[in-house]
């Protein structure tokens, strides 16, 4: 099995790196055969915030953290970066947890393919 540590750095909206790098982790997990363990950091922390409202027709990314929870990815968001944004715990999607920079560096350790959005 191939573990996998997504890294996204960009906000929720006005740009799709964070949305593609949720597409991507999503399909490996269909795919089987990976594990997958995502970290929110910087403006993606925000990604982690439940109850977003996007336009009819328009990807949620508080919606996909939740299909890939679901699917058995782990998701650990910056506990400072939360923070700096007001966030608390309370206020993410089910699934999503505060995390640390030692976590991030224990992630990077374990896994064997680090991809950076």
């Amino acid at each position: 099995m191939v573990k996998y540590l997504f890294i996204l750095n960009d906000p929720p909206y006005g740009t799709e790196r964070s949305y593609n790098g949720l597409r991507l982790a999503r399909s490996l997990l269909k795919a089987g055969d990976a594990e997958v363990k995502l970290f929110l950091i910087g403006d993606a922390a925000a990604c982690a915030k439940a109850g977003q409202k996007v336009p009819q027709g328009y990807y949620n990314l508080g919606d996909m953290l939740g299909m890939i929870e679901r699917a058995g990815g782990t998701i650990g968001v910056c506990g400072s970066c939360i923070d700096a944004r007001g966030i608390s715990e309370t206020d993410m999607v089910k699934g999503a947890a505060r995390s640390s920079m030692d976590e991030l560096a224990a992630w990077t350790q374990w896994s064997d393919k680090v991809l950076v959005f």
